[in-house]
C-alpha cells in the first residue's frame, strides 16, 4: 500500500507542475490576442480601401493589365498556406492546411497546375514529411508579424504572377489563413487575390465601387497606377491575413491551454481521491494489525497463566 500512496503522489506532483505550465501559457496567450486583435482593427479598414481604390482604377479604365484580367485558359495557380510556427494551439495549423488541401484538390480538378507557397514550421514540416514539392516557405514571425515580413513573403509571389507561365508564372494567386472571427470562433477560409476579382464584395456593391471614379485621375496612366497600387494591394492582403492568423493562432493556443488546465484539474482531483483511499487503506490495515497482535498477546498471556 505505501508504494501505491507514493506512486499517486509523484503523479499529482508531475501533473500540478504541468498544469502550472499550461496555465501560464494560458495567460500570456490571453495577454497577446488583445494586441493582436488592435493590429487586426487596425489594418483591415487599409486593406478595404486599398482594394476599393485598385478595383475602381480597373473598373474605370480599358487598360488590360495582366494583374486584373483573368486568362483565358488559366493553367497554373499559386497557393500561400499560413500556418502557426508552434504548436500547443488545438486545431489551428491542421484546419487550415485541411483547406489548403481542399483548395488545390479543386484546382488540380479544373486542371490548373498548383505551386505551394507555405508561412509557417507547421505547414512546412507537413509537406516535408509527405514529400511534397514547395516553392518557398517562411518561418519565424507568425505569432508577431509585421509589415516587412508580409512584403518579403509578397515579393516572391508578385513576380511569379507577372511572369508568363511558359517562364514558370501563374494565372491565379489564392491564400489560406485563418479568419479571426471572435475569441471563440477561428474559420479557415481561402481567398484569390490575384488576378483581382471586379466584382462586388465585402457587402459593397457595384454603385458604391463606381462613385468612386469621379475622385480619381490617372496620372500618367492608369497602367501606371495599377502596377504602382496592386504590389501594395498584395503587401496589404497578405500582412492582414497574417495579423488575422496571428490573433486567432493567440486564440487557438489560449483555449487549447485553457482546457489543458481544466483537465489537469481533474486529473489532480481524481488522483487525490485515490491517493485518500490507498492511505486509508494502508491506515486500517495498520490498525487491523496492531488489533491483531494485541490480541494475540492477550490470548497468550491468558494461556500462560
Amino acid at each position: 500500500m505505501g508504494a501505491q500512496l507514493r506512486v499517486y503522489k509523484r503523479r499529482i506532483r508531475s501533473v500540478t507542475a504541468t498544469k502550472k505550465i499550461t496555465k501560464a501559457m494560458e495567460m500570456i496567450a490571453a495577454s497577446r490576442i488583445v494586441k493582436a486583435q488592435r493590429q487586426v482593427a487596425a489594418s483591415t479598414p487599409y486593406a478595404s480601401e486599398l482594394t476599393r481604390a485598385v478595383t475602381a482604377v480597373a473598373t474605370g479604365s480599358n487598360t488590360q493589365h495582366p494583374l486584373t484580367t483573368e486568362a483565358e485558359q488559366p493553367a497554373r495557380a499559386a497557393v500561400l498556406l499560413i500556418t502557426s510556427d508552434r504548436g500547443l494551439a488545438g486545431g489551428y495549423s491542421s484546419n487550415a492546411i485541411k483547406a489548403a488541401e481542399q483548395l488545390t484538390e479543386r484546382l488540380k480538378g479544373e486542371g490548373k497546375e498548383v505551386d505551394t507557397y507555405i508561412v509557417g514550421r507547421k505547414g512546412v514540416s507537413y509537406y516535408a514529411f509527405r514529400e511534397r514539392k514547395v516553392e518557398e516557405s517562411w518561418t519565424g514571425f507568425t505569432d508577431s508579424p509585421t509589415y516587412a515580413d508580409a512584403k518579403a513573403v509578397a515579393a516572391p509571389l508578385i513576380e511569379t504572377v507577372q511572369k508568363d507561365t511558359a517562364e514558370g508564372g501563374v494565372d491565379e494567386l489564392h491564400i489560406v489563413f485563418t479568419e479571426f472571427v471572435s475569441m471563440m470562433t477561428q474559420t479557415p477560409i481561402e481567398d484569390r487575390l490575384l488576378p483581382l476579382s471586379l466584382d462586388a464584395k465585402d457587402g459593397e456593391d457595384e454603385k458604391s465601387t463606381t462613385e468612386l471614379l469621379p475622385l480619381f485621375d490617372f496620372e500618367p496612366s492608369a497602367e501606371d497606377v495599377l502596377d504602382a497600387l496592386l504590389p501594395r494591394y498584395v503587401e496589404s492582403r497578405i500582412y492582414n491575413a497574417l495579423l488575422q492568423a496571428a490573433a486567432s493562432e493567440h486564440a487557438a493556443r489560449r483555449r487549447a491551454m485553457k482546457s489543458a488546465t481544466d483537465n489537469a484539474e481533474e486529473l489532480i482531483k481524481s488522483l487525490s481521491r485515490l491517493a485518500n483511499q490507498a492511505r486509508q487503506a494502508e491506515i486500517t490495515q495498520e490498525i487491523s494489525e496492531i488489533v491483531g497482535g494485541a490480541s494475540a498477546l492477550a490470548d497468550a498471556t491468558a494461556g500462560s497463566d
